[in-house]
């Protein structure tokens, strides 16, 4: 799953990263940590191209009548993304990226303490997560929301959490992103082993008050 992650790079880089025209406000970088229902970077596909948008991260179905009249969905597991009742319509037709730099998962010691690690590229490069989309509410209380899809850890993320974030690689995000037709069901699985690696961060970032750059730096113990 992921419940927690860091976006540093500019509003306007990431606009042309991902060849979209941002909108007018765009929630504030960096952010080290991001947490569930606040406005999280999204990039949308559409007829005039690509745009990027400010959700909020936490999905609503249409059905519900209040934010929190049901679970909060921040991940979508893709070996069901297309049968739950939730997320089907949009898995065929509200896709969407979201942008990040890194994010946080968590092991337990034998005593049931919370040690917290911070998982980024090996290249360094931005992550864009695989993400679906909904609006929700009417007239002023319309408001877009998201979800980041997730799938089985693959082997090396696997010795810290049993699942992790779909990331998708450059070349996949315009047929994530319906541009390139369809097959985007094919993208739904582990990425390569050797894309991430992980290092143990500082117990601070279990609040999700805390901020800073520190958030992300390795621990040495």
């Amino acid at each position: 799953m992921c419940g927690r992650f860091a976006i540093t790079l500019p509003n306007d880089a990431m606009a042309q990263l991902f060849s979209a025209r941002p909108a007018n406000a765009l929630p504030t970088v960096p952010n080290f940590n991001v947490c569930p229902t606040n406005q999280v970077h999204v990039v949308r596909g559409g007829d005039s191209g690509r745009r990027l948008d400010a959700l909020r991260w936490g999905f609503l179905p249409h059905w519900y009548k209040t934010q929190t009249a049901g679970p909060l969905l921040i991940n979508a597991r893709a070996e069901t993304l297309a049968e739950k009742p939730a997320f089907r319509d949009a898995c065929r037709s509200r896709r969407c990226l979201i942008a990040a730099t890194g994010f946080y998962e968590w092991t337990k010691t034998d005593e049931g303490t919370r040690l917290p690690w911070y998982i980024h590229r090996r290249d360094r490069a931005p992550i864009a997560f695989a993400g679906i989309w909904q609006d929700w509410g009417v007239d002023e209380n319309r408001q877009g929301t998201c979800a980041i899809v997730t799938t089985a850890a693959n082997e090396n993320l696997g010795t810290i959490h049993h699942r992790m974030p779909l990331i998708l690689e450059p070349e996949h995000w315009s047929l994530w992103l319906g541009e390139a037709g369809k097959g985007a069901a094919r993208l739904m699985q582990p990425g390569a082993e050797d894309v991430l690696t992980f290092h143990r961060v500082d117990p601070v970032v279990n609040s999700n008050r805390a901020s800073g750059p520190d958030l992300i730096t390795p621990l040495h113990e």
